[in-house]
């Protein structure tokens, strides 16, 4: 698994204040009618685009997309957690990534 590159400090702002917002949405709403299983699996949708875009693929989003969809799990704030496991380390701070040697002959 090759190393992720540093993330500006701005990404890392954005990631951070959407994955709390749509978790301060989600947690308290009651989206266990159709419409809102539909409304929450649509945020849901969203959000992992935009996790992607901002940061690059990680593992945490897939399953913090499919534990959102299933009722009485959604309790846990998984994007807030989900966004902190893919920006750990990659902050602007973040130790400079080394170059890779090419393989001896």
């Amino acid at each position: 698994m090759s190393p992720k590159a540093p993330l500006s400090k701005t990404r890392l702002r954005v990631a951070w204040t959407i994955a709390l917002a749509v978790d301060a949405i989600q947690v308290p709403a009651d989206l266990s009618g159709p419409g809102g299983w539909f409304l929450g699996a649509g945020l849901d949708l969203a959000t992992m685009v935009v996790m992607w875009a901002l940061l690059g693929f990680h593992w945490a989003f897939l399953p913090s997309f499919i534990t959102e969809a299933v009722p009485w799990l959604n309790l846990a704030p998984l994007w807030t957690l989900a966004v902190a496991l893919a920006t750990r380390g990659r902050g602007p701070d973040a130790l400079p990534v080394p170059p890779t040697l090419p393989p001896h002959p």
